[in-house]
């Protein structure tokens, strides 16, 4: 029952942060079960069937509150879709973890960007209307996000959002709110993958309905964050969250001792802590000149 009670907590606290911030529930509720011992594909099937309704509700709760484009959410779920089934299926078989370190690094350098254009750039975008990119654009961001997302338990969220972040051509909110949205489709095609391939046995439906519950109380509050949070704050944070989930995978694939790895995360946590202030200062001090 305390098993169960954390597993809750987890699932509350990760789709909080998932919600408003666009990542970081499969992340944080895979890591956890694979410290309960449980196999990497087991583990990101438990997760994944937990998400088909903790992302139903957050996309119920970021389309109540305004957070979505749908042209975008339709343009992502069709290759993500097919990525997250072809990623479950194969996940056996496919080294997922040989590649990580790859994509970690190309993140890391999206969230030094996103910081970077959030913290001294502002809000600022290009002069005249603004066009969303194509399918050019789209089709492998959806499926190579859906498929990593499968084969490392979380990767929809992480790698869609800092992408249409960087692209200058959404607020973020409304990239937000798109990616968790559309992570629905992605959900429900890594389960039928990996009910093909593991089957239910494997499942332990009680951790499962855990997540949930713990997903669909946070659903709403996080969506409502996102429409309050000014867009500078929200970019900062997101940006900071890129940064720290992907030094992390790094450190460990490099094997950095565990004082070396916590004076890392001493640093960037400080760093983050310290840019989040400027920014609320800014936002402040425009506050008060407007008045």
């Amino acid at each position: 029952m305390r098993r169960l009670i954390v597993l809750a907590l987890i699932g509350l606290a990760a789709q909080l942060v998932d919600g408003s911030l666009g990542m970081a529930y499969g992340v944080t509720s895979t890591s956890l079960l694979l410290m309960f011992g449980i196999a990497p594909a087991v583990a990101s099937a438990s997760v994944h069937m937990a998400e088909v309704v903790t992302t139903a509700a957050s996309g119920i709760s970021h389309i109540r509150f305004g957070n979505v484009d749908k042209q975008v959410v339709y343009r992502l779920i069709i290759p993500g879709s097919i990525g997250a089934f072809l990623g479950a299926c194969f996940l056996g078989s496919i080294p997922g973890h040989l590649v990580r370190p790859y994509i970690s690094v190309f993140l890391l350098s999206l969230g030094v960007f996103v910081m970077y254009r959030f913290l001294f750039k502002g809000n600022a975008s290009k002069k005249g209307p603004i066009k969303k990119p194509g399918k050019k654009f789209f089709v492998p961001l959806g499926f190579i996000a859906g498929f990593f997302d499968a084969t490392g338990g979380g990767g929809w969220g992480p790698i869609a959002t800092p992408v249409l972040l960087t692209s200058n051509r959404m607020e973020p909110r409304k990239v937000i709110g798109s990616v968790d949205t559309s992570e629905f489709a992605i959900a429900v095609s890594s389960t039928l993958g990996f009910m093909l391939t593991l089957g239910w046995a494997h499942i332990n439906i009680q951790w499962v309905l855990a997540l949930m519950i713990g997903g669909i109380i946070a659903a709403p509050i996080a969506a409502w964050l996102v429409k309050i949070i000014p867009t500078n704050l929200l970019g900062t944070l997101v940006g900071g969250i890129i940064i720290l989930t992907n030094i992390r995978t790094l450190l460990t694939v490099l094997k950095v001792s565990p004082t070396m790895a916590l004076f890392t995360y001493s640093v960037l946590a400080v760093l983050w802590a310290a840019a989040v202030a400027a920014v609320i200062y800014k936002l402040k001090k425009v506050t008060v000149t407007a008045s």
